[in-house]
């Protein structure tokens, strides 16, 4: 499925409706609108009604239809277990500030997949609570839920550009070839922030090669300005680029092959440059530099339809951003502006319309 697009940020969000037509399912974002109450079986209520900051209030999550498998799915070689070969695997991160879009991630999942129950889901959670909610939300969902202790990193974390980007849980990534069951060999990591529009089996069929994680490169990009110039003058540090050809990806959206993960230990690696981060501050954007320190260079490059990243701003402002020109099979709200909060504001950009079908997030009467 691919979508040509072009257009303003001060187009309509009903013209992006018309002009985004994908065919996969015949559902694309238009369609899904129109049809979206026709999938509503009933309604969850979030645990305990709580939400960080000491605010109680009433609030449900819609029942997600029940998604099932075409006919030309191929057949299950396993038990549908984690361990199924057969399966194709997702990881994203559970919590409470950004549960509404992690629902809608999976919704976008599923409505998408040719094959939805061929899909497993890793849920990496600070609190195990939310197990229940995902299972009413998504009743035939295959998932398991993993704690990760926010002291394994806490200590790891130094400030950023935004406090969001200091959550523990933002870290959880780093450590998903421990947390997860040694038979999972690959994964696919999403943020919570993103929807995707096309058949995630694509994105899972991406070839490697050799390389550990593939990703869409952006190698116009500035890659200089995502550390500081006290890591560029020290020769010790910057010479670890020296015999490479590192191109700026983002780690919101990642293919990764946990096996050579394992075998050379990267997250020893990406836990050491956070260490020397702590002494000696070489970089200001969160959980990113360490990645790029890694890997940076020895990536396998993703088609970039598969991260039309951006669509929340920058870091600070979060303004209204337009589309990159080309295929579409996946949009990420990277940046401080969130789809669902500026909706509710009801100071929504264009691109938030999109989102706006894969939400299962409504206030109970």
């Amino acid at each position: 499925m691919q979508w040509i697009i072009r257009f303003s940020g001060f187009v309509s969000a009903t013209m992006v409706m018309i002009v985004l037509a994908p065919s996969l399912q015949s559902f694309h974002p238009a369609e899904a609108i129109r049809s979206y109450h026709a999938h509503i079986d009933g309604h969850i209520r979030l645990p305990g009604g709580h939400i960080p900051g000491g605010v109680t209030f009433q609030s449900s999550f819609r029942r997600a239809s029940t998604f099932r498998n075409a006919a030309g799915c191929e057949p299950r070689r396993g038990s549908g277990n984690v361990c199924d070969p057969s399966l194709v695997h997702v990881a994203i991160t559970l919590d409470f500030e950004y549960l509404r879009g992690s629902i809608a991630a999976v919704h976008s999942i599923l409505q998408h997949s040719s094959c939805p129950e061929s899909i497993f889901f890793h849920f990496l959670v600070s609190d195990t609570g939310l197990k229940t909610l995902v299972g009413s939300t998504f009743p035939q969902l295959k998932f398991k839920v993993y704690y990760f202790d926010p002291e394994i990193v806490r200590k790891l974390i130094s400030t950023s550009v935004r406090q969001a980007l200091e959550q523990p849980l933002n870290y959880a990534r780093n450590y998903l070839a421990d947390i997860l069951e040694e038979c999972v060999g690959r994964v696919i990591y999403l943020d919570s922030d993103l929807v995707v529009v096309d058949d995630v089996s694509k994105l899972w069929s991406t070839s490697l090669g050799e390389k550990t994680i593939g990703a869409p490169e952006y190698c116009h990009a500035n890659f200089t300005k995502y550390f500081t110039t006290g890591f560029w003058s020290n020769r010790q540090y910057s010479k670890i680029f020296a015999k490479r050809n590192p191109c700026y990806f983002n780690t919101g959206v990642m293919v990764i092959d946990l096996g050579k993960w394992r075998q050379s230990g990267y997250t020893k690696q990406i836990e050491r440059w956070m260490e020397i981060q702590k002494s000696d501050r070489i970089y200001e954007l969160g959980s990113l530099p360490p990645f790029l320190l890694v890997f940076a260079g020895y990536v396998a490059p993703i088609d970039h339809g598969w991260n039309q990243h951006g669509l929340g701003g920058d870091n600070v402002k979060g303004s209204c951003r337009d589309l990159h020109p080309g295929p579409v099979s996946l949009l990420h709200w990277s940046g401080s502006g969130k789809p669902w909060l500026r909706l509710d504001s009801k100071e929504a950009c264009p691109l938030d319309a999109l989102w706006a079908p894969y939400d299962l997030y409504g206030q109970w009467a």
